[in-house]
């Protein structure tokens, strides 16, 4: 694969600015361990950008695709707290004490999620093991598989409605 013109610029830049992209980034995301993930994300990115159309202002460019991704892994780690909670609401049904009744129910709701999660359809299954119960990051699932993220989030809503729809089945 040859480097274009514009990514060997961008990444010659990226190492001498990095400290100031990681400054900006840890802004955006809040701590140096998501900077870091961001940082990486340029990187590959950086490597894929064409000389068509060529990069006039480089370093605007760097710093505004820094801050994209930055913004990008907010919104993405904020889905994904959300989807969790939504899955142990819906997993657990938030019950704090049961009576006899309630147990059978609760036992009978979960052999049908656990029967569902076994029927998942591939790739669904892998990628939501992957990211729900392993705790692989959206990102590293989607480089895992070759997928974009947002396929991954598409594979566990599709999970998750699946698993929802299991448990609500009477």
């Amino acid at each position: 694969m040859t480097v274009s013109i514009n990514a060997a610029a961008l990444t010659r830049l990226m190492m001498r600015e990095r400290p100031s992209l990681l400054r900006m980034a840890e802004r955006i995301v809040g701590n140096g361990a998501a900077a870091e993930d961001v940082a990486q994300h340029l990187w590959f990115r950086v490597q894929r950008v064409e000389d068509d159309p060529p990069i006039v202002n480089k370093r605007a460019f760097l710093f505004r695709l820094t801050s994209n991704l930055a913004i990008d892994h907010v919104r993405s780690e904020r889905r994904r707290a959300a989807a969790l909670a939504e899955a142990q609401a819906v997993l657990w049904n938030e019950a704090e004490t049961l009576d006899p009744e309630q147990s059978a129910i609760s036992s009978a709701e979960l052999d049908r999620v656990l029967k569902a999660a076994a029927a998942l359809p591939e790739p669904t299954r892998s990628i939501f093991r992957l990211h729900r119960f392993d705790g692989l990051r959206q990102s590293d699932v989607a480089a895992r598989y070759g997928v974009s993220i947002t396929t991954v989030e598409k594979h566990v809503r599709r999970a998750l409605a699946l698993l929802r729809e299991a448990r609500d089945r009477a």
